[in-house]
């Protein structure tokens, strides 16, 4: 394939996002290259961009067709720009943009020529809905290639075509699934599903394209009868029903978009296109203005801004060997993402060959589920299990840029293994204990090189939470602490930095929480009461399930400390001592709140437990008679008000630098419920007076531990929120 280099057509290349080159034969390629950004998004402003090109194109004498691209390296579209949401202030103009998007799909979709979409990186949301318009799609095998549809995740929809045009690709089933869960396809899964119609390599991404629009486009075949079958008027009402069962499961009504876009699919396959796209444009309008939509378009903004704002301010040094030590679940978990996703050679340091052997063990289970699912090729198993050695001694850690401590939480003992690294390797590597509560300024206090030692606090398991927190204390040089937040980065985790205190922030807010409900527990509220009022209320587990999973023990080791430090609002009822005496150690021996059929080794903190029971000799061993007196809203309140009054003096006392930072670590570190944005815009929107006096009501009834702090009475006094009413 050759360009012809007389034709090129353009307007302004220093302002437009689209140019036309005319390659060999007649064949359009519409380049893709937003200026001045790093990843092409779909605006607003780009639409009549784009119309005058395909304008430019049809007048080209003898055009056989198009292939659209992108012009930048690893990125189709990344998707719509969400700011363009936000500048909407009525369902009405919100219904307009996608209105405006169905106009400008709707060309590509009826241009009179073959036009194939060539994708290489991310094609997600927009960007996906683009591709579905064209008549053909092909896309590269790189593992930067994901296609998807993850406006969901913003509560929100496909706003351009896409809830029509993907059921009539793929079928109902299939494409239910995809907008529901918002996941991403690789190239080959996309390919088995019908999404595009050929995987090739990059290399040869652009000349395959062309060649389809020579051909006049692609013969597709006909969808699976399967698929056919369960979208027949015989079977899609079923579909449907099961479809927002399922979702109603996951979301306990308090997300509005799942339930929007069963129906939106289900009016256009049953009225036609044209009621689809008027039903799509509604419901897309509808839900920009839900408050959920705004909290989760507002995380999505501040987990974006908190990645560049570190990545921005310091230079990180390179990381080419990471060592951990202590191979248990913490260890081991640590070791894989960083072999897995990092890519980085990691060496397991543990004082038996058993925690060793355990901890490779780990990554390989957890890769060869991976497989089993068909979702990475055991080549890429082997790689990954090639990265990972184990040693007895520090052999294999002299150069190590980086040593991750996940040894008990004892202090000397961590004291020692700051010692022994700095002992027995041959440069200064950071030194990061994955500490839960230890002030880290104590595990330095004896170091050589203090600037070197730093907190970095994973959240059980390592593999599913996508959180750390970053733990510099007063001596903590910056280096070292960019070098940590970029390590964290290169783990697939979202970090926060927060301060050297007792519990740090996400522990620590969490504390009073738990302690609360099993204050309540005591007053002789049934343990699966106090569960659901805060599952209904929005959290992914209960209080005590949650104990259950991460352990009791290691659940409460922390609230001695926290106590010593803060004061008798951290202080428990005696029953958790009770139960951590009966050796009740949750899931994890069987033992806990709840009933186990057998013991299990695995923390599975997200895991459904709809059918598990209470383990009601419990009961006997704490003094309590299980009697509700009070309603699940009651419960949920008490609960989440110590939460909120902590939140708000960790920020008062600068453990997290702004609100912004402590929405992110209770979303994404404890669960708080993502569709009311985090606890401090959750405050904003109850309104701090209201908060505060919430606060005090409560005190009245139950103690001074839920007196407001001194920053919410200040805030309320002057009529201030945590964040701009605009922002």
């Amino acid at each position: 394939m050759t360009q012809n280099s007389a034709t090129e057509l353009t307007i302004d290349k220093t302002q437009q996002a689209f140019r036309l080159e005319i390659y060999d034969e007649n064949v359009g390629v519409i380049f893709i290259d937003v200026p001045n950004e790093k990843v092409n998004t779909l605006k607003a402003e780009f639409a009549q961009q784009f119309l005058a090109i395909l304008q430019k194109a049809q007048s080209t004498s003898g055009l056989k067709g198009l292939v659209i691209t992108s012009g930048k390296k690893d990125n189709f579209i990344a998707g719509a720009d969400i700011s363009m949401i936000a500048h909407c202030e009525t369902k009405e103009q919100a219904c307009e943009l996608s209105k405006e998007g169905h106009i400008l799909f709707d060309k590509i979709d009826n241009y009179p020529l073959p036009i194939v979409a060539a994708i290489h990186g991310a094609c997600l949301g927009g960007g996906l809905e683009l591709a579905l318009a064209c008549h053909a799609r092909v896309c590269s095998n790189d593992d930067k290639t994901k296609l998807g549809l993850p406006e969901v995740q913003l509560g929100l929809l496909p706003g351009s075509g896409g809830t029509q045009r993907l059921p009539r690709l793929i079928g109902i089933p299939h494409a239910l699934d995809l907008m529901l869960t918002g996941r991403q396809l690789k190239a080959k899964q996309a390919l088995k599903l019908g999404l595009v119609d050929d995987v090739v390599p990059e290399s040869i991404l652009l000349d395959v394209a062309v060649k389809m629009v020579k051909k006049g486009g692609v013969q597709r075949p006909a969808i699976p009868w399967q698929q056919r079958l369960l979208s027949s008027k015989l079977l899609r009402n079923k579909v449907f029903q099961s479809a927002k069962q399922k979702a109603l499961s996951k979301t306990k009504g308090h997300y509005p978009a799942p339930e929007k876009i069963i129906h939106v699919v289900r009016t256009g396959v049953n009225k036609g296109l044209h009621a689809g796209y008027a039903e799509e444009a509604k419901a897309f309008g509808e839900l920009v203005m839900t408050p959920e939509s705004e909290a989760l378009r507002n995380l999505f903004f501040a987990v974006t801004a908190l990645k560049n704002e570190i990545s921005e301010q310091y230079t990180p040094q390179p990381i080419n060997q990471v060592g951990v030590l202590g191979g248990g679940l913490m260890g081991g978990g640590i070791a894989y993402i960083t072999a897995f996703k990092g890519k980085i050679p990691v060496r397991i340091k543990d004082i038996s060959e058993k925690g060793v052997a355990q901890a490779l063990r780990y990554s390989w289970d957890l890769l060869t589920q991976r497989v089993t699912k068909r979702r990475l090729p055991a080549r890429e198993r082997t790689a990954v299990m090639a990265r990972l050695s184990g040693t007895l001694s520090f052999q294999g850690l002299e150069k190590a840029d980086i040593i991750v401590e996940a040894v008990f939480e004892d202090l000397a003992l961590k004291r020692k293994m700051v010692a022994d690294v700095e002992k027995m390797t041959l440069k200064r590597p950071i030194f990061a204990s994955n500490t839960s509560s230890l002030p880290i300024h104590q595990i330095a206090a004896n170091a050589a090189h203090p600037e070197k030692v730093i907190g970095l606090h994973y959240f059980s398991p390592v593999d599913k939470m996508p959180l750390v927190e970053v733990i510099p204390h007063k001596d903590t040089d910056e280096e070292t602490i960019a070098t940590v937040v970029a390590f964290a980065k290169r783990q697939g985790k979202t970090a926060i930095v927060v301060g050297d205190d007792a519990g740090f922030y996400v522990n620590r807010i969490l504390a009073p929480f738990l302690c609360e409900a099993a204050q309540c527990l005591m007053e002789g509220e049934p343990i699966e009461h106090i569960d659901r009022a805060l599952v209904e209320f929005g959290f992914p587990v209960g209080p005590f399930n949650l104990l259950d999973e991460v352990g009791i023990d290691i659940g409460t080791k922390i609230l001695p400390i926290l106590v010593e430090r803060f004061g008798e609002r951290f202080k428990a009822p005696d029953l958790l001592d009770k139960v951590v005496k009966d050796e009740r150690k949750g899931k994890k021996n069987g033992k806990g709140f709840y009933q186990y059929g057998h013991a299990s080794s695995k923390f599975l903190f997200w895991t459904k437990t709809n059918k598990r029971q209470v383990d009601k000799s419990i009961y006997s061993l704490i003094g309590v008679t299980p009697n509700s007196r009070q309603t699940k809203a009651e419960v949920a309140q008490r609960c989440v008000m110590m939460m909120l009054n902590e939140a708000a003096r960790c920020l008062d006392e600068k453990i997290i630098k702004n609100a912004r930072d402590g929405d992110v670590g209770a979303v994404f570190g404890i669960g708080f419920p993502p569709f009311f944005g985090g606890p401090f815009r959750y405050m904003d929107s109850l309104g701090i007076a209201k908060t505060v006096e919430t606060l005090q009501s409560l005190a009245i009834q139950h103690g001074d531990k839920f007196l407001p702090c001194e920053l919410l009475c200040e805030m309320a006094n002057n009529h201030r929120t945590f964040f701009p009413t605009n922002s």
